[in-house]
C-alpha cells in the first residue's frame, strides 16, 4: 500500500499547482515584486490620424445648396447612429474619406489635403478655413461648419481568445477593452498581456500585467486604433484543468482505475504463484 500513499501524494500535489488562485486573476492588486510597477506615464492624446484611416465629414450651413452639395442629402443624425452601430461598412462609406499613402485626403472643391499626423479637431478647422475661403467667392456668402469623425476604428485579440472589436468612443481603456470580449478567461494568462501597436510607421510591442493597478497610470491605459491584444494561455493551463473539484475528480477517476487494474493483475499474480508454487 505504500505505493498507493505516494500516488496519493502526487495527485494532492498534482491538485494544487494546477488551482487557478485569486492572485492570478484579479485585477487592481497591490504592486508586487511578481508585477512590474509603471511610472506615471498617462497622458492621454488624441489620436492622430495615419494612413489608412477614414473620415466621415459632415459639412453644416445654413444655406441648403451648400448642404446637398458636400453632404449629398444626408442626415447627419442618421449617419452618426450607424457609426455607432459600428458597422465596417455602411452607408456613410460613401461619404468618408480615405487617408491615401501621402497622407492626404481628396475632398471635392478642395482636392488634395494632407491630414496625416493631424488630430480630428485640427482636421475640422483645416476644411472649416479652407471652405470658408472658397465660400466668400460665392454671392450671398454663409459660413459653413464641419464635423468630423473617425470612422471604421477597431481593435482585434488574438491567441487565446480571438476576434475584431470596434472602438465605440474617444477614449476606451484597456478594461473597457477586455469587458468587451467578455474579459480574459480563466485560463489566459494576466500578467503577461502584449499590445502589438503601429507608432509612426514602427511596429512596437509592449507587455504588460493588467492585475496590477498601476496600469491604470500608463500608458497601456488606453487603446488606440488598429491596436492587437495577444492574450496566451497561462503556464499549465493548456488542459483545461481549471478548479479544484475538476483536477480532484480527474485524479481520482485516474488512481482509482489504477489501483482497479493493480488489484486484477496482483490476483492474478497470487492465482499463478499458488498454482506452480503448491506443485
Amino acid at each position: 500500500m505504500s505505493k498507493i500513499r505516494y500516488i496519493w501524494i502526487f495527485a494532492l500535489g498534482l491538485l494544487l499547482a494546477s488551482c487557478v488562485t485569486s492572485k492570478k486573476v484579479n485585477y487592481m492588486q497591490e504592486p508586487d515584486k511578481s508585477i512590474p510597477a509603471y511610472a506615471d506615464t498617462l497622458s492621454f492624446e488624441d489620436y492622430k490620424l495615419r494612413i489608412g484611416d477614414r473620415l466621415y465629414v459632415y459639412v453644416y450651413s445654413v444655406d441648403d445648396r451648400i448642404t446637398q452639395m458636400y453632404n449629398s442629402g444626408s442626415n447627419a443624425s442618421q449617419m452618426r447612429q450607424q457609426m455607432g452601430q459600428g458597422g465596417a461598412y455602411g452607408s456613410y462609406d460613401l461619404y468618408t474619406y480615405l487617408v491615401d499613402d501621402e497622407g492626404n485626403i481628396d475632398f471635392p472643391t478642395i482636392g488634395k489635403l494632407q491630414v496625416r499626423g493631424l488630430t480630428t479637431r485640427e482636421v475640422k478647422h483645416l476644411l472649416e478655413d479652407e471652405l470658408s475661403t472658397l465660400m466668400r467667392e460665392l454671392p450671398g456668402y454663409k459660413t459653413v461648419s464641419c464635423e468630423v469623425n473617425i470612422v471604421q476604428r477597431s481593435f482585434s485579440v488574438v491567441g487565446i481568445q480571438s476576434g475584431r472589436y470596434t472602438i465605440n468612443k474617444e477614449k476606451m481603456t484597456i478594461f473597457e477593452a477586455l469587458a468587451m470580449i467578455g474579459d480574459i478567461s480563466e485560463f489566459g494568462s494576466r500578467h503577461e498581456v502584449k499590445v502589438i501597436r503601429e507608432i509612426e510607421g514602427k511596429t512596437k510591442i509592449m507587455t504588460f500585467d493588467v492585475r496590477s493597478k498601476d496600469i491604470v497610470n500608463s500608458e497601456y491605459y488606453y487603446i488606440e486604433p488598429n491596436d492587437i491584444i495577444y492574450i496566451r494561455y497561462m503556464p499549465g493551463y493548456a488542459f483545461g484543468i481549471n478548479s479544484a473539484a475538476t483536477t480532484l475528480g480527474i485524479v481520482s477517476s485516474t488512481i482509482s482505475f489504477g489501483v482497479f487494474i493493480y488489484s486484477i493483475v496482483q490476483t492474478g499474480i497470487n492465482h499463478v504463484n499458488k498454482y506452480y508454487g503448491g506443485k
